[in-house]
């Protein structure tokens, strides 16, 4: 058994395997959640914060993974297991860093891991891990996920789980795989009443952070996440896990992320990667700056130690990547300059993802550029402009859709992101105040779902939906300077914003090609490839798809 080759695999040959029967043994399907509670034998002043505890599972070929435990309230710890295998038997011990507590170290159990029998394409296909040539991301299985996200940011503090389920609903349905979440909410001087679904209100997850610190956890915050996250995985839909945010925040209130105390955040990553990590997951460990802030680089490396199945972990950067914008000249702290490439060496980075601003201007330079960079990360651009930012006039109808396979042209080959005004600050109602009108238009979070060009972000997860994206690559030069994506002798794709001729070179016969739509799904004309030339139906945006 291979998970990953980085170090979250540890072999313990010497470990010795306690054997069970099947019929005494717990019965676990591959890559669903076995959940271990542990009863602590002592007290803690911080259960949180004064003791670490773990497990390490050991299968009948020595084979072994590690995974932490979290804290769930009184004197519980939870430990949550995905077993990557079947019919195989896995026993497990737990170790504590007070090792004086004999509720929590030294307790061993077992499982027997067994098929999953259900449709769910998440669980069927397994967790995510990086791609062969590390451009995108595919499933353990090895099928490809092609990333097609959306920016609910705020709904973790500002939504009820009813809907919550209506917006994964109609994402699912639109063709969406992906949501960024804000785990908390991280404006420091933010305030309003802690209670979700009412103007100005968010819950907190830490009862300390409008003091500068997380080490007062809320949770029942968390209980509501856990309910969150299993409503999004059972509309197949991974969350992108953001830890506490770096730049603007939910209303620009001085956010916590830019000052947190290094430990903390490592502390509440992992907190994260406990509780959540054995079901499909992200991990943007920074968001809208420059990725050096306090912090980001340690939890790389924890990651890189913890997470046992190795899930992609990355950075999501500000627009500032070569300029000083003119809101930051006056504040050093914001002249940035990362060029989309901070961390670029570090084992644990897998993805980085660049924000192009919201002024409503499309631009593909930053992908283009980061697609180059080595050694090779996973490229998206993050953050375009939203639909709707700047009172409702920025970013409307097509041009989402035009944007996004643009990017993806440009070397964004990880995936596709959307957002839109009052959607991704889950705004309780149109007229609620709190953000200048550069960031918001009047709608609600719930009128924001309707808005047209998220449907057109949606179609290229349906296009492209049983097409293997892992590792194509950028090859303009394959069609004399017109957008191409491939891997040559087996799969081509082009959009043409203007329609038109496009001449592949060296493409063999007998694939299979289609004209496809980008603003219905429809396909106009196909058939199977006999030259190199293809002419679009007509004048409007069209996507060519040839493949075997």
């Amino acid at each position: 058994m291979k998970i990953s080759a980085k170090k979250g695999l540890v072999i313990l040959l010497i470990l010795p395997t306690i054997l069970f029967s099947q019929k005494e043994i717990e019965k676990v399907a591959q890559w669903t959640t076995h959940e271990i509670t542990l009863t602590a034998a002592e007290k803690y002043k911080n259960p949180y914060t004064d003791v670490d505890v773990w497990a390490i599972y050991t299968n009948s070929s020595g084979d072994s993974l590690k995974r932490p435990a979290f804290w769930n309230g009184g004197n519980d710890w939870k430990i949550r297991f995905s077993p990557p295998d079947i019919n195989v038997s896995w026993t497990w011990k737990t170790f504590s860093s007070n090792r004086e507590d004999t509720g929590l170290n030294g307790k061993k159990g077992g499982l027997y891991s067994i098929p999953y029998a259900g449709k769910n394409r998440l669980i069927k296909n397994g967790l995510l891990k990086m791609s062969a040539a590390h451009r995108g991301v595919v499933h353990q299985s090895g099928k490809s996920f092609f990333m097609v996200g959306d920016t609910p940011w705020a709904m973790p503090f500002r939504a009820t789980l009813d809907q919550v389920e209506a917006y994964a609903k109609d994402r699912q349905v639109k063709g969406f795989n992906t949501a960024l979440i804000m785990t908390l909410q991280p404006d420091v001087n933010a305030e309003g009443p802690n209670v979700r679904n009412v103007e100005q209100g968010f819950k907190r997850a830490f009862k300390d952070l409008s003091n500068g610190h997380i080490n007062e956890i809320d949770l029942e915050y968390f209980n509501h996440l856990d309910e969150l996250v299993v409503i999004l995985l059972n509309h197949e839909i991974v969350p992108v896990y953001q830890p506490v945010f770096h730049g603007f925040g939910w209303k620009g209130l001085q956010v916590l992320g830019s000052k947190i105390a290094p430990h903390e955040y490592v502390r509440y990553t992992k907190y994260l990667l406990a509780r959540y990590g054995s079901s499909p997951a992200f991990w943007l460990i920074a968001a809208d700056h420059d990725a050096n802030d306090p912090g980001v680089r340690e939890s790389g490396a924890m990651l890189e130690n913890w997470d046992c199945y190795q899930q992609p972990t990355g950075l999501h950067y500000n627009p500032c990547d070569d300029f000083v914008a003119e809101w930051a000249k006056n504040d050093p702290s914001k002249h940035c300059m990362h060029y989309n490439k901070t961390h670029q060496k570090e084992q644990w980075l897998d993805f980085q993802w660049a924000q192009t601003g919201h002024s409503g201007d499309h631009q593909y330079h930053k992908v283009a550029r980061m697609y180059d960079n080595l050694p090779t990360k996973a490229v998206a651009n993050g953050e375009s402009t939203y639909e709707g930012m700047n009172a409702g006039k920025n970013g409307l109808g097509w041009w989402q859709g035009e944007d996004a396979w643009m990017q993806l042209m440009h070397g964004g080959t990880m995936g596709v992101v959307y957002g839109a005004a009052a959607l991704w600050q889950w705004k309780v109602s149109a007229n609620e105040e709190g953000w200048g009108a550069w960031a918001d238009q009047p709608l609600s979070w719930k009128s924001a779902l309707k808005l047209e060009g998220a449907k057109y972000v949606g179609l290229i997860g349906k296009i492209l939906r049983e097409t293997d994206m892992a590792d194509i690559e950028k090859r303009w030069d394959l069609a004399d300077g017109l957008p191409l994506l491939a891997k040559e002798g087996e799969l081509y794709l082009s959009y043409l914003q203007n329609g038109g001729v496009i001449t592949i070179k060296n493409l063999p016969q007998n694939l299979n090609y289609s004209w496809k739509n980008p603003k219905t799904g429809k396909t106009e004309i196909s058939g199977i490839t006999t030259k190199e030339a293809f002419e679009a139906p007509d004048k409007n945006p069209w996507v060519l798809l040839i493949r075997q």
